[in-house]
């Protein structure tokens, strides 16, 4: 194995081959519905975060797994154009994993993924230079077990730990134990402790799992985050939407590209926040990236949607 080099952030989890189809309105049952565009780009939870940090001047690494399939030589060919020192393992005989993301006119989005149990990442197929050697890991928890030792690799160096989860992995508990950084979709916090209001579902998870931060991204509402002191909140930013594929994507890519720049929390959430809304302004998973002045531009100049929480009233 040869000697890795070191990096800002390394990410261990899924890349994607999407399908955007872009059309009027969702399809009723039963209908028959003209599309108005089929698109095949790269996608996938942690490759894009990875891309987008890459994009903003980062050093980066991908570790992630791909079948033997036309879609590997397109994350393969898009890695190498962005300079990014990805290692993608092989699952002979399978596809990579596939996604059919239906766009309509409000810029709405609806995923159809499938994804072959041989591109499983196996914690022996890790290198442990590959997470030593970076100031950052992502993870999106998919492969609950690579994660986990990755992340364990990660806390015992005392390099950050940054986690995108959108859903509850078999053994993602021992995986939280090792996140420094928890930011979930909206419901995540209130399946995890039964609780839905996220002004007690997200100090509960922080103490349970012993992050430093636990956050939860809200679409149009922004997102709000638990510090273990106070909570931060940030609306979201308006913008003309054409399709949300990636926006959750590209926030955490944000905050991880503030939080190696050593910015104070709310800089962070503000620049998840625009990277974000503009990247929902252009197709696909990564169609939107914006140079990090486009972001500032817009983080100084931007109008925001109304605020959904007011910390001001006690719980």
């Amino acid at each position: 194995m040869n000697q890795s080099l070191p990096v800002d952030l390394v990410g261990v989890g899924l890349n994607a081959s999407d399908m955007l189809i872009r059309l009027p309105r969702y399809p009723a049952l039963g209908s028959k519905v003209e599309f108005r565009s089929a698109d095949i780009l790269p996608g996938g939870q942690v490759a894009t975060a990875v891309a987008a940090c890459q994009q903003w001047g980062l050093r980066t690494r991908y570790v992630g797994k791909v079948g033997d399939d036309v879609a590997a030589s397109i994350h393969r060919a898009e890695f190498e154009k962005l300079g990014i020192e990805a290692h993608l393992l092989t699952a002979p005989g399978c596809a990579s994993q596939q996604a059919i993301i239906l766009v309509d006119d409000a810029g709405e989005r609806t995923v159809l993924w499938k994804r072959d149990n041989r591109l499983t990442l196996r914690p022996e197929e890790l290198g442990q230079e590959w997470i030593t050697n970076a100031r950052a890991l992502h993870v999106d928890g998919h492969d609950t077990a690579a994660a986990l030792v990755a992340a364990g690799w990660a806390r015992a160096a005392g390099i950050p730990v940054i986690a995108d989860l959108d859903d509850l992995y078999p053994g993602v508990e021992a995986l939280l134990e090792n996140i420094d950084y928890l930011i979930t979709s909206r419901d995540i916090p209130g399946q995890l402790v039964g609780e839905p209001d996220l002004r007690k579902s997200l100090p509960t998870v922080r103490s349970r799992y012993g992050c430093r931060l636990t956050a939860a991204t809200l679409g149009q509402e922004g997102v709000l985050a638990w510090d273990g002191a106070q909570f931060h909140y940030a609306p979201a930013f308006r913008v003309q939407p054409l399709d949300t594929t990636g926006a959750g994507d590209i926030f955490h890519a944000g905050f991880i590209y503030g939080l190696l720049q050593g910015w104070a929390l709310p800089r962070r959430l503000d620049f998840a926040c625009a990277a974000a809304a503009l990247n929902c302004t252009a197709a696909g998973a990564r169609g939107g990236i914006q140079p990090a002045e486009n972001i500032e531009r817009l983080m100084a100049a931007g109008v925001r949607h109304a605020p959904a929480f007011d910390l001001s009233k006690s719980l």
